[in-house]
Order: C-alpha cells, then structure tokens, then sequence
C-alpha cells in the first residue's frame, strides 16, 4: 500500500493498456486512457505521468501477457506491483466490466490496501519454471495421444488385455497390427507416430531437468527435498522452481495456503462450515504434493534409493524427513478409518506434507551461502 504516491492501474492487454490514474490524497480517478502495449509507449507514458504527479506506483494483475511490463517499469525506476487475480475483491452486484472500470478498480483497491502482491520471479528463475511446466505439457500431450490410438483401436475392435498398457509386451502388440484398408493402416501408423514424438521430446526434457537439478541455486534445496518419501528429482525440483524462496512465508500454514490445499470456511456466529479446499494457489505445487502424498501409504518402509539419498543429507533435514514419513502414515491410516474417501484423506495427507516441505526450504535457505 502506497499512500505517499500516485497509484497508477492498469488493465494490460496483448495490445492494448488502458490506463487510471489515482493521485496522492485524491478520492476519485484524475484521468484514464488507452496506450499500445509497446515499449516505446509505456516510456512516453511513464515520462508523462513523471513530470505531472512525481512519485508512481503501478499495479496490474498477472496474466498471459507476463512480468515484462513490470520489468521495463522497474528499469524505468518506478515501482511495478503484480497482483493475484483470484485474490482480487469483486463485489457480487457488480455486472458491469470494462478495461476502463478494472484500471480504476486495481487503482482504488491498491489504494486501500485490499490487493494481494505475488512475487515476480527473475528471467533466470522463470526460464526454470517455464522448462519445468514444459515438461507437464509433454505429459499431458502424451496421454492425449495414448488415448487417441487406444480409441481408435476400440472403434476397429482391437484390445489389448494381457497386461498393463504402454509397456513392453503391449508396445510389440501395437508394432503386430495390421489393418486391411490403407487409410486405416496410415491412421493407425499416424496415431503411433505421434505418441513416438511426443515420447521422444518428453525425455529431452526429463534429461534437462535432471542436469538442471544438479546445478546451483537448484542442487542443494533439490537434494534436500529427496529426502522426503515420494518426492524424487522432477517433483523436488518443481517443488523448488514454483516457489523460488521458501523465506517468502513466514509460516508453513502460510506456504500451505500458497498451494491451495487449505479447506474452505463459510462460518457465521456459532456454526462452522469447511468445505472443500479452496484451490487458489499454485496449482503445480498442488499436484506434485498430492502425487507425493499417495507414498504415505506404505508406512516405514525404506527403499535403498532413498537411504541413499538420505544418506549426504544434513542430519537435520533426515530427521525433518523421518519425522514426516512417520507422522503422514499414521494420518493416512487414521483418516481411513475414520471414514474418509482416499482422495480426500491423501489431500489432508499433502497439506501437512506441504509444512515439511515449508521446513526442509527454511533450513536449507538458513544454512545456504
């Protein structure tokens, strides 16, 4: 909250910015207009409203066009505030929504106090990530893929139930088909084709992930979180990108809030609802935890590649990591009995493995050069 300058909102676009103004004790808009979403004409802009109000701050939510606004702001020497969109008051009445009224809105909203700042990330950190969600885009597009021939080869009566898909002996199985018609013969060899792509380029990544991982300022916090039971390489590493600084929370209820698998509330006097989890937050964060958390359910058990990668680990962080595979386990088991469904006892299970993972970051960030 910036009550000594000028709040400057804006509603940023592909190609188009629009523009409010709020100056320093003002309680309405002073002017708004609409600029190219261009370098040139954001340094006109910011040259303008310079001479005029003095001291700026800009405020804009995140989107798809990015941090390069906030970063030729920052190189502008004015102060560029991203803000969380989910996080952002609406107010239910309120039908009525157009560039001109979000500017003003992000401008009075910012003014008051009651917008959330995310942390904008550096372009060595958001290069990480983006190879990282690359990654989770080649998964995705494999299991398109897959789902394509295996419907393709329903539709022709063609299953495989011998095993479990997608491995050796079905692969050999699909290399034996065969089809009549050429046009089918050529549909099936393009569907094959395309899984081969797609494998093909999900192991490049894999591959630069892993060299990734061994190289600073990612070695030692990923090293670290491969300590806990079912986080290996990726899921460390997506676990270190996505959050960048584990001191950014002050708490682990902070950093589990981050990741969207605290419960919702909707409580009123003397009754208590909580519903489901909220899911704002990082949504990459959410899924590798809950992948991680399914491990819970086999207690104690220490494979020798994790007594491995425990065994150069500092001693604090093997206990943090002990500590948590025993505490997840009997939360596992207790919420099972209680009656929950697995998907939402393995959902409390990641939320709480979330706090371990909040620790193992504040030590290796305590004990880092």
């Amino acid at each position: 909250m910036e009550q000594d300058s000028t709040v400057v909102g804006l509603d940023v676009h592909k190609d188009t910015i629009t523009v409010a103004v709020l100056p320093v004790g003002a309680d309405r808009i002073a002017e708004t207009t609409r600029i190219e979403n261009h370098p040139r004409a954001i340094e006109t802009l910011v040259q303008r409203l310079r001479a005029r109000y003095g001291l700026m701050t800009f405020v804009y939510e995140a989107g798809p066009c990015g941090y390069d606004v906030q970063r030729q702001l920052t190189a502008l020497g004015q102060c560029g505030v991203v803000i969380a969109p989910a996080l952002t008051p609406r107010r239910p009445g309120d039908r009525v929504k157009t560039d001109r009224r979000d500017a003003e809105k992000l401008a009075r909203l910012y003014r008051a106090g009651e917008l959330t700042p995310i942390y904008v990330p550096t372009r060595a950190e958001e290069a990480a990530r983006d190879l990282v969600r690359a990654r989770e885009d080649a998964v995705a597009d494999r299991l398109r893929a897959r789902h394509r021939l295996a419907k393709f080869l329903l539709r022709q009566g063609r299953v495989y139930r011998e095993t479990k898909s997608w491995g050796v002996a079905h692969r050999q199985w699909l290399t034996a088909q065969r089809f009549e018609w050429p046009a089918l013969q050529q549909t099936f060899e393009a569907y094959v084709r395309t899984i081969d792509e797609t494998q093909a380029r999900l192991t490049h990544l894999e591959q630069t992930l892993q060299s990734l991982a061994q190289q600073e300022p990612y070695q030692q916090p990923v090293q670290a979180l491969r300590c806990l039971k079912g986080v290996e390489t990726l899921t460390a590493l997506t676990l270190v990108v996505e959050t960048q600084d584990f001191r950014r929370f002050s708490t682990a209820a902070a950093f589990m809030s981050f990741t969207g698998l605290v419960p919702s509330e909707a409580s009123s006097g003397s009754t208590v609802r909580r519903g489901s989890i909220t899911k704002t937050g990082n949504a990459h964060l959410r899924r590798v935890l809950v992948e991680a958390a399914w491990c819970s359910r086999h207690g104690q058990i220490v494979s020798r590649e994790l007594a491995a990668r425990r065994q150069a680990a500092p001693t604090a962080v093997v206990q943090l990591a002990r500590k948590a595979q025993a505490r997840l386990h009997r939360r596992y088991w207790r919420l099972l009995h209680r009656g929950k469904v697995p998907g939402v006892t393995v959902t409390a299970v990641a939320r709480e493995l979330a706090g371990f993972v909040w620790a193992i970051g504040q030590h290796v960030s305590a004990t880092s050069p």
